[in-house]
């Protein structure tokens, strides 16, 4: 389906794994004004040049997504980044200490055009990332932009950590997909706010809270936010990475006719007769756990199955961003966000 206003498109899918050429061609077409997919070490995202609110406009058509939620800027280094933003000294630390990697710092915007009003959502703040993949970095270096990148995938649906998860959600909507094969962190960036007096937690992700606040030398709170209000950074609606299937979480048996994503080869009542069973990380490894978690989502619900059940998992470390992302798949979904 097309949605209204956005022209079919022929996808090109440009090959990363050989020679920089692919890059190259994702930076000249989103000079150009195009949309491109591209791999991060967390998920892919969905790039146009952030100064071009036309282009950004085809990323919000593409995804389906609420115009009230901020978008990513990536640039290619921290230097790139101070020349958008205004970093205190804590947003300066963390930048020195995790990037390139997968964390977004949120700070003041320096009004320099460089980032139109609709990737910031109109807000006077700028969610700003370097990322730790070598074919994008060649693409944001060749594009000299910064370039907005909310996940490739239409907006609540599951987030892709692969090419072939872009295609199946985005195929005729944009201009390429750039092809570096599956992602390695497998959930989203964290981003924490560095507008105020003391940094704090706006959304848990592939950066543990505990390694933050080891840096910061203090407790990294979460930060307060009224989620009837426009939400401040993406991933901050509460229901959001949402396969088609109810999902029904901290489950301790198996319904008929539901799905099972387990941890740790937990088996609750009910899992043999399971419509499938997808075990996140047999060996009960997190880390693990956090790069399969949106395709086991996918595989699930490609299955028709009448719901996921899911079991308990640990909320230590990376499991904090999996409970936060199973949460928001699991949490009611509002109108604006069903698909056809």
């Amino acid at each position: 389906m097309i949605v209204p206003g956005l022209a079919p498109k022929s996808t090109l899918l440009l090959d990363a794994t050989g020679s920089g050429e692919a890059a190259a061609e994702a930076a000249r077409l989103l000079r150009a004004g195009g949309v491109v997919a591209f791999p991060t070490e967390t998920v892919y995202g969905l790039g146009a040049d952030a100064g071009n609110a036309q282009a950004v406009a085809q990323v919000y058509a593409a995804k389906g997504r609420p115009a009230f939620n901020p978008l990513i800027s990536h640039v290619p280094d921290s230097a790139a980044a101070e020349r958008l933003g205004v970093f205190s000294p804590a947003a300066q630390a963390l930048a020195a200490a995790f990037w390139p990697g997968p964390l977004t710092l949120v700070v003041p915007y320096r009004d320099t055009g460089a980032v139109c009003d609709l990737a910031r959502a109109g807000l006077s703040t700028i969610a700003l990332r370097v990322p730790a993949h070598a074919a994008t970095l060649a693409m944001l270096r060749a594009a000299g932009v910064p370039v907005v990148g909310p996940s490739a995938n239409r907006s609540g649906h599951v987030s892709p950590t692969d090419a072939a998860h872009v295609r199946a959600d985005l195929d005729g909507r944009i201009d390429a997909i750039l092809d570096a094969g599956p992602t390695t962190v497998g959930v989203e960036s964290t981003i924490v706010d560095c507008t105020g007096a003391h940094p704090a937690l706006l959304r848990p992700g592939g950066l543990s809270r505990g390694a933050i606040a080891a840096v910061l030398g203090v407790a990294l709170p979460d930060a307060a936010q009224d989620e009837a209000e426009r939400p401040s950074a993406p991933g901050r609606l509460a229901s959001h990475y949402a396969p088609h299937a109810p999902v029904r979480l901290d489950a301790h048996d198996v319904k008929p006719g539901e799905a099972l994503l387990t941890f740790a080869g937990a088996r609750p009542p009910g899992a043999d007769a399971a419509v499938a069973l997808f075990d996140l990380s047999p060996a009960g490894d997190l880390v693990e756990a956090a790069a399969r978690l949106y395709g086991a989502l996918r595989h699930l619900d490609s299955l028709r199955a009448q719901g996921i059940a899911v079991v308990p998992l640990p909320r230590d470390g990376l499991g904090e961003a999996i409970a936060d992302r199973l949460g928001r798949a699991a949490a009611p979904r509002p109108l604006s966000f069903e698909d056809d």
